[in-house]
Order: C-alpha cells, then structure tokens, then sequence
C-alpha cells in the first residue's frame, strides 16, 4: 500500500516537473531574438510574437524558415511549432526571411520597416568619418563582379566613394526603394528554383515567382522558356513526387511533371499558393487594413518630410552661423595682425627718430670743429705773412706754406658746408620719422577703439511667417515652428513626389553613366555564361522590362504553352 502511493507520489512529481515552455531563436536579417513560447503555441503564435516585436504589419511578405536535411521549409501558421520537423535542442532556430515578393516595391511596401527589411542600408556619407580607406573591410562587390574588370580595389573605392558622396543628404528610405527597384527588374529577382523532369523525363528548372510558374533551361536561369502567370491556373496540386497544375481553361488538359523529393512538392506547393493569393489581391482594392496603413503611411511620410525640411533649415542656418563666426574671428585675427604690425612699425619710427637725432647732433658738432679749425688757419696764414722773410729760400717755403694753409683752409670750407648741409638733411628727416611716428600712434589708436569682440546673441534677419524663428545663445540653436493646414501639406507631399521622380531619373542617368564608365575596363574572357546572357537580355531591353518579357513569353494560347512544356 505504501509503495503504492510512492509510485503515485513520484508519477505526480514526474508530471509536474515538465516543462511548459520552451526557447526559441529568431533569426533576422540584421539581429537575433529569442523567446519563451509555450510548448501548445502554433506556427502562428510565433509568428505574430515575432511581427509584434518587429513592429511589423505587412505580415504577408514573410515566414519563418528552417533548414530539413538541406532542403529549405516554411513554418505552416496552422501546426505546433514542435510538431514540424525541426531540432528540438533549445533554442530551436528559425529565420525570419521574405518568402514572397512584391511585383512592383514602390508600391507595394507600404511601411519603411516592411521596406527596410527587404534591404538593410549604410547610412549617410560624411566626409569626416569616410576617409580614404573607409570601404576596404565592406564587401560591397561580389568578388565575381570585381575580378570581371580591370579596376584596383582603390579604383573600386575611388568610384564607389565618389558615388556615395553625390548622393549625400538622401534619405533612407529612399535609398533603399531606389536599390528595390533596380533588384526587382533584375531576371532572378524574387524566383524561387527547383529541379523537376517533365513527361518526357527531360530536366528542366522551374521557377515561382509574384507573377506565375515558369520553366527554364537548367543552363539559363535568366531567360525562361515558357510561362504560365497565376490568372491562367486554376488548381494545384501534388501526388507524392509528382505535381499537377490544371489549368483555368477547362479545355485544356492539365501538365503534370516530377520533383525529387516529396518535400519539395510542399514547398512548391506552399509557394504556389501563397503567391498565387498575392497576385489576385493585387488586383482587388484594398482592404480596409490596408488603406489605413497606406494613409499612415503617408501621414508618416509627411511628417518625416517635415522633419527633413526642419532638419535641413536648421543645419543651413547654423552653418550660416558658423560661417558668419569663423568670418568674425578671421577678421579679429586681421585686426591682431595689423595692431602689431602698426606697433612694430611705431618702435622702428622711434628707433630711426632717435638714430637721426644722435647723428645729426655729431655732424653739428663736427661743423663748428671746421669752422674753429679753418678760423684758426686764417689767423695762421696772417700771421705768415706778417713775418719777415729773411732769405729766398725761407721766402720760398713760406708761400708753399702759405699756398697749403689756403688750400687747406678751402678744403675745411667745402667740408663745414656740406656738414651744415647735412645737419639740414638730418633735421629734415628727423622732422618726418617724428610724423610718421605720430601717424602710427593714430592707426594704433584707432585699431585700439575698434570694438573686437564676438556678438553671443546674434540678432538675424526677420523670417517670412512660413520660415521657423531662429535664436542662437551660445553654441545652441532654438526653433519655433508653427501648425501647417491640410492643404499646405498635400501640396508639399505633391512636390516632394515630383521631386522624388526627377531624383529617380537623374540616378538611373548616373547608373548608366558608370555603367559606360568601367565598361572599357571590363575583361570580356572572364565573363561567365550568365554574364553573356544578361548582356543579351540588356541588349533587347530585357532588364529594364522583366514583365514585358514574361508578357511575350504569354502570347500564345495556354493550350500551346502546354504542349510545347510536355515537348521540352
């Protein structure tokens, strides 16, 4: 009886310790979540935790992807999370990826994160923090693509560079509509790829996608060969390996072909339907869901458009302001300069003043020693004369004497005029070094009372009504922005979306531009088959119009189409 009751007491214990939930991973694009789900959650419940933590509404775009023996598989909405075929060691990982595209991204991705998600971005050019070297650790190339042209990684960072900084100042999100609308014409945008065998047994590749089931030469998976758009299917469905499409046209037999694993007609078909769902709603109007979204969307894209211009007159007019200071401190610098040049200039004035005066007073003084010497001769040559002359020989010696007493007394003459000349000169010299030691003192003065001081509160100009105020107090900028109509800001969004197109055209300008730029250097014997075969499709116009050619893939009837795939 006890042991009886152990048993149930450890039973009971055993039942209690299991646990109710278990970890997940979740795998974004650009980060990683992990949850605590309950062990009866379904696909579902996982799948909305994710979106609501994302932030997400356009939920229809995406799943969560898992890997089964290397063959990929989707999360179903409708079954346990741990009913699927997937590692039960926590935490169990899934990735949260775009299953489905859109036919035409501009106007299908409604939300900037929905848009966001299909492509992550950089991030503005800032010619401070991208310097030379910047993009030598960034795999922006594929190597493929760089060994195809004859460019140096310099070269590569050189253009890139150069590209980047002429778009600087757009925004995000335009960016990234701009780079989806370039993928989206590309020929393998979107296509899902799997092997299949037709009737025949021949291998073939097809291909889903937002705009039908296509077939393609496994050799080419640019160009398909024939293609069947959703509104020509009526059914799908699947048998073991084989997979049967019927067509809208009850007329018209319906074309079986063959997969290589059971699991992949599941994919095929979740595929299938999914986007098959897509292209019809496309074609309706919008759900009520939907038009709410777009309106916020577009409430959201006025008022970042707003915020833009805000952001874009307070960077203008606080670069006008540093601008207007760096102009007031060069111009203090020059005044600094000139005072100490004027300074400079007024101690050599004083330096040659005094110089002037010091020799002048010597010449002076020089003189009146000529003139007492020369006065001095004259007394001697008097006296000379006035001595007897006894013999010839004494007779001729004086008046050699007398001869040199005259010529020198001449000499001290001429010599005592040109000092008195001179001391002239010296004065007058003296006078002008005294004036333009006066002159100086006057500049000097004059840089001295300038006022040389940096204005703290700048008073600006007056703003029209639609401009927002702008103070400056200190190294801070304040702004008053007033309330704007409904009507002013239709039409604001109507110049920003004329803008938007005129920006588009002149980037799809510059691409083709580059694109003839590195064409000469590109290495025609490293081209791959699909290399040759994208030029072809570029060549006939078929990159810039991928559903034109699915189009004239679609000409013929859905009954020929059939046959010719049963043929292949």
């Amino acid at each position: 009886m006890a042991g009886a009751i152990a048993s149930r007491m450890s039973f009971s214990s055993l039942k209690r310790k299991q646990p109710k939930t278990f970890t997940v991973r979740i795998v974004t694009m650009d980060a990683e979540m992990e949850f605590n789900c309950e062990m009866k959650w379904k696909g579902k419940d996982l799948f909305d935790l994710v979106c609501r933590t994302l932030g997400l509404r356009e939920t229809w775009f995406f799943g969560l992807q898992y890997t089964i023996k290397d063959t990929v598989a989707w999360l179903k909405m409708d079954k346990k999370v741990l009913d699927h075929d997937v590692s039960k060691e926590e935490p169990v990982t899934f990735h949260f990826l775009a299953k489905f595209y859109p036919e035409n991204a501009e106007e299908e991705l409604v939300q900037e994160s929905t848009q966001h998600l299909f492509f992550l971005q950089y991030g503005d050019y800032d010619p401070s923090l991208h310097k030379l070297g910047f993009l030598a650790q960034e795999e922006l190339l594929p190597k493929r693509v760089i060994n195809l042209y004859q460019m140096t990684p310099e070269m590569w960072e050189e253009r890139i560079t150069a590209w980047y900084a002429g778009h600087r100042g757009r925004a995000r999100d335009e960016a990234e509509m701009e780079y989806l609308k370039i993928a989206q014409d590309l020929e393998m945008y979107g296509v899902n790829y799997f092997a299949i065998r037709n009737k025949k047994g021949t291998e073939l590749l097809l291909g889903v996608d937002a705009l039908g089931l296509h077939i393609y030469d496994p050799e080419n998976r640019l160009t398909p060969k024939i293609s069947f758009p959703w509104n020509e299917i009526r059914n799908i469905s699947y048998s073991d390996k084989e997979f049967t499409i019927k067509p809208l046209d009850k007329k018209i037999d319906v074309f079986k072909f063959n997969s290589s694993k059971l699991r992949v007609n599941k994919l095929i078909l979740q595929l299938c339907i999914g986007n098959h769902d897509l292209f019809m709603r496309r074609r309706k109007a919008d759900s009520l869901e939907v038009q709410q979204m777009k309106a916020q969307a577009r409430e959201e894209k006025a008022r970042k458009q707003m915020e833009r211009q805000r952001l874009a007159r307070e960077k203008q007019m606080r670069e006008e302001a540093e601008r207007s200071r760096d102009e007031l401190e060069r111009r203090l610098l020059q005044m600094k300069e000139e005072a100490t040049m004027a300074n400079e200039a007024l101690m050599r004035s004083e330096e040659t003043a005094d110089l002037l005066a010091e020799k002048a007073q010597i010449t002076e003084e020089e003189a009146k020693l000529l003139a007492q010497k020369a006065a001095e001769a004259e007394q001697e040559m008097q006296r000379i004369k006035a001595t007897a002359i006894r013999t010839e020989e004494e007779k001729r010696l004086m008046e050699q004497k007398v001869l040199e007493a005259e010529v020198l007394a001449l000499k001290m003459a001429e010599e005592s005029e040109r000092r008195a000349k001179e001391a002239d000169q010296l004065k007058q010299d003296l006078q002008e070094a005294r004036e333009a030691e006066r002159r100086a003192k006057q500049k000097l003065l004059e840089i001295a009372t300038k006022p040389t001081y940096l204005p703290v509160n700048p008073i600006p100009a007056p703003m029209p009504p639609d401009i927002p105020s702008f103070n400056l107090i200190g190294d801070s900028l304040s702004f008053d922005f007033k309330d704007t109509d409904m009507k002013r800001l239709s039409m604001e969004i109507e110049k920003e979306k004329v803008e938007y197109m005129e920006k588009s055209k002149h980037l799809q300008e510059q691409l083709n531009e580059l694109k003839t730029e590195i064409e000469a250097l590109k290495l025609k014997e490293r081209e791959t088959a699909l290399d040759i075969l994208h030029n072809e499709n570029s060549d006939r116009g078929g990159t810039s119009s991928k559903h034109n050619t699915i189009k004239k893939l679609t000409l013929q009837s859905a009954k020929s189409r059939v046959a010719f795939f049963e043929e292949l």
